[in-house]
């Protein structure tokens, strides 16, 4: 994150040094409930000190009255669960029990804070000397100094450290967690100026945040946008409702299983935000081969892609926009009936653009992704985004060659690459600017063109440029060939060899 200031790298430092021996995945819970507490704390203490003075609107008030903090879109803290209080009692032995007291008393009386906070403080495997080290780190940071409100400092430090926290925990962190770069890629190319916002596979709620810091820049009101929102964690689910809160976003999120029981069943939403899993194969699909959101076909039981894209085609709303960020297989896969669903899915006039990502994005996995963005209002004449009339194009961008390392495993977007793309997207679809294919980045194909190219959707098969990766040649075609191969040089009785063909058959291909 290179945007962040030395504020939040310098907290991290020092909140990483305490971790000592402890998982980051249980650590991470440890912060981020510790600074989720400061900062209630210090816009609790921020009233209070108001109402005691009782002054102007405030003359007669009582600052123990937690109508008071209500009518003010503020959280009611108890005297035992302030912050100062614990800060005073963070050496003694007994401040565990007293920080799970406080989240106790605060959920009590507060009932949007029910069953979000964690209360994990008492465990005796958790060291209260590093314990109170870590209180003395989070409340001596003036977070409101410089200018900035603690409202946006927390929540800049709570958002810097889960990216911290994701790719410290590497695969599981991915998770929860997507970068915030992709995530703000997303948000500026379909714009959630207002209306309905839904992501159902919400992780820790960085498309909301994104998409209220993007209504923010531009003049608009967070109260505009309705948000949404599902997830399938109940910890990870915890951690969002703590990112948002910290922001004053009120939110509709619920826990479950998207495709099992969709939580939103009747919502139709204006913008969709989405990074599911990548590939899995355990989403239960043999159980849901009947619902009414595969209208384009019934995706394999063995793959959830097509099951996401045809469950958020069934949640867009008539001019709703999706972005959507997907495994590249999805692009040109023909397995179980892939091909056939993607082929539909175009002729039907719902996909809108496509970028490849460059590598390395994700701390999760080495997977290459790519972008979809549907829409359902590609005509230009529904109100109230006109657009001009692309239904017989499809925009392509191959983004691989942007984005720069920030160490040596991760690459991110620069701004400059975000406006570059967004900017193109934005020119093709008719909103100023003129647009123009550029070899080897961007280019306008007509959907004859499509069909010409089988349907696949890879932007290396259209802007001019291929290499191996994105060579358009469906996996299941190379694989085949490399088995054929291997079948004809295998020996029996060969150890390695038959170790290979154990693993190949593991995944479904017999040599």
């Amino acid at each position: 994150m290179s945007n962040n200031g030395e504020l939040e790298k310098t907290l991290w430092a020092a909140a990483d040094k305490l971790r000592s021996n402890m998982d980051a995945a249980e650590y991470k819970h440890v912060v981020l409930g510790l600074i989720f507490l400061k900062y209630i704390s210090d816009a609790f203490q921020e009233l209070h000190e108001q109402l005691k003075a009782g002054k102007e609107d405030f003359e007669g008030a009582d600052p123990e009255d937690p109508d008071e903090y209500l009518a003010n879109n503020i959280f009611f803290v108890p005297e035992k669960a302030r912050w100062q209080y614990l800060q005073d009692r963070a050496k003694q032995p007994e401040i565990g029990k007293w920080i799970d007291d406080a989240m106790d008393a605060i959920e009590r009386i507060n009932p949007p804070l029910k069953g979000v906070l964690p209360k994990i403080y008492a465990d005796p495997e958790l060291d209260k000397q590093r314990l109170g080290e870590l209180i003395d780190l989070i409340g001596n940071i003036g977070f409101k100094k410089n200018g900035n409100s603690a409202q946006d400092l927390l929540g800049r430090v709570y958002e810097y450290f889960l990216g911290q926290f994701a790719d410290a925990e590497g695969k599981k962190g991915g998770q929860f967690y997507t970068p915030q770069s992709i995530v703000k890629l997303l948000v500026e190319m379909i714009e959630p100026f207002n209306g309905r916002v839904y992501d159902g596979c919400c992780g820790s709620g960085g498309m909301f945040v994104q998409s209220e810091k993007f209504v923010t820049q531009h003049q608009g009101k967070i109260k505009d946008l309705s948000i949404y929102g599902q997830e399938s964690n109940p910890t990870t689910l915890r951690l969002a409702r703590m990112n948002l809160a910290i922001r004053g976003i009120d939110a509709k999120l619920e826990l479950g299983d998207t495709f099992q029981e969709d939580k939103h069943p009747d919502l139709k939403a204006d913008f969709i935000l989405a990074n599911p899993p990548f590939n899995i194969s355990d989403w239960g699909g043999k159980n849901f081969t009947e619902d009414t959101r595969w209208k384009f076909g019934v995706p394999p039981a063995g793959n959830a892609n097509y099951a996401w894209l045809q469950h958020f085609i069934h949640k867009l709303s008539p001019v709703g926009t999706a972005g959507i960020v997907l495994a590249n297989g999805s692009m040109n896969s023909n397995t179980s009936g892939e091909g056939e669903i993607r082929k539909k899915m175009i002729e039907a006039g719902l996909v809108d653009c496509m970028v490849a990502l460059p590598a390395q994005l994700f701390y999760n996995t080495m997977i290459p992704a790519c972008l979809w963005f549907l829409s359902r209002n590609r005509t230009g004449r529904v109100h109230p985004y006109p657009f001009r009339d692309r239904s017989n194009e499809i925009l392509f961008i191959d983004a691989r060659k942007l984005g720069t390392m920030i160490n040596r495993r991760n690459k991110e977007f620069a701004d400059e690459d975000i406006a570059n793309i967004a900017g193109t997207y934005h020119a093709w679809r008719g909103e100023g600017g003129a647009y123009e294919d550029i070899p080897g980045f961007c280019k306008a194909a007509t959907i004859d063109e499509v069909r010409t190219n089988n349907y696949v959707l890879m932007p290396g098969r259209y802007v001019g440029t291929e290499d191996a990766e994105d060579d358009g040649i469906p996996f299941e075609e190379k694989m085949n060939a490399l088995t054929k191969k291997l079948a004809e040089q295998f020996t029996l009785g060969n150890e390695l060899q038959e170790r290979i063909r154990k693993n190949l058959k593991g995944i479904g291909y017999d040599i």
